[in-house]
């Protein structure tokens, strides 16, 4: 893959101090999507003409990395945020993405992907969990999204896959934190990463036209965003692998080299799939070939585990002491939850073996 983003000083000083805060709850969400703004992170991948600063998706997954390998809380509010900048960057509806982007990208509202559901979907695991039904011109959505992050309550935009009532095709509708009938729960009581703004969204009758609409025809369109969708998600798990592996490695230094050369093992394992990763975006090798980015993302899955239970054995009793041992148990919280950000491994296991019985 491409050489690591580099994180801005000022941002980059912020965020090794707020790390354990975002993960408990002591430091605000709020903070996170005007630093990661600033800091130009929402803008990498976005062609400059769009308002971002160039690249590729491999340039967005990177800059992921980056912020992962200090916090996946800021990291996963990131992939969120990015997610649905990709969302509009691939719309056919262009004039909803040049009315939007602009805010997005300067971080006066907060994009939230919203589609997890609807990657299950896809892939025959659920139904989808949002409705619609027509009334005149417009269409009434109701049901709930039951995890959703980047949430901001001062003020989000959101995607949602919907069911046709009428057995019409499925499609892609953008939400506002401002719509009438759509309901934002309190955050969710999760066991870490707590200033993430992730909360349950309920639609009652939410009223929305046409012009709301992302994608006509949801299988196809996420079908093509399924790549990206993934990817963006695999920088969580290469930054905190690339963290947990060089804590690892300052240890050894310090005496126990035992292990050296399994930590050697296991980043020469993480630069291989990096490297896959990046060929297959960049050739599209993904669109044919769904199995091998499934494949890729249970690898970064497993390497992440390795890496964290090396940082472990090479810090030794340290890593138990509240004090000394802090940042390696939010590393460890962290790593608990790569395997269950959907579509989550049980779930990509599943669809690797339909997809093989298939064949």
């Amino acid at each position: 893959m491409s050489s690591d983003h580099t994180l801005p000083a000022p941002f980059l000083d912020w965020i090794a101090q707020a790390a354990n805060g975002l993960d408990t709850g002591a430091v605000a969400a709020a903070e996170v999507l005007p630093r990661l703004t600033s800091a130009g992170l929402s803008g990498v991948g976005v062609p400059v003409a769009l308002g971002g600063s160039g690249g590729d998706t491999v340039d967005a997954v990177q800059a992921i990395a980056a912020v992962a390998q200090e916090s996946v809380t800021a990291a996963f509010m990131l992939w969120g945020h990015r997610g649905y900048i990709e969302y509009l960057l691939r719309t056919p509806n262009r004039p909803l993405a040049e009315r939007h982007l602009p805010d997005l990208l300067a971080g006066r509202v907060a994009g939230a992907s919203g589609l997890s559901n609807a990657m299950k979907s896809l892939a025959g695991l659920e139904t989808l969990q949002v409705t619609a039904r027509r009334d005149g011109a417009s269409l009434l959505l109701n049901g709930k999204l039951p995890w959703v992050t980047n949430l901001r309550p001062a003020g989000f935009h959101v995607a949602a896959a919907v069911d046709c009532e009428d057995g019409a095709p499925a499609f892609v509708a953008f939400l506002a934190h401002d719509d009438e009938g759509l309901t934002r729960s309190p955050d969710l009581d999760i066991m870490g990463m707590r200033s993430s703004d992730t909360a349950a969204l309920t639609f009652a009758n939410v009223r929305i036209g046409k012009e709301r609409i992302l994608a006509d025809n949801a299988d196809q369109w996420l079908s093509e965003m399924k790549p990206a969708f993934i990817a963006l998600q695999c920088g969580l798990s290469i930054g905190l692998a690339r963290r947990s592996l060089a804590e690892a490695a300052r240890f050894v230094a310090k005496g126990r080299g035992a292990i050296a050369g399994t930590i050697a093992g296991v980043r020469d394992r993480l630069n291989h799939a990096e490297a896959q990763l990046a060929a297959g975006l960049r050739q599209h090798s993904f669109e044919r070939d769904a199995p091998r980015l499934f494949e890729l993302r249970i690898e970064f899955a497993a390497i992440v585990a390795d890496a964290v239970g090396l940082e472990l054995q090479a810090t030794g009793g340290k890593a138990y002491l509240c004090g000394p041992g802090r940042d390696f148990a939010r590393r460890w919280r962290e790593a608990a939850f790569i395997p269950l950000v959907t579509p989550s491994l049980t779930q990509m296991q599943t669809a690797l073996f339909q997809l093989r019985q298939a064949a």
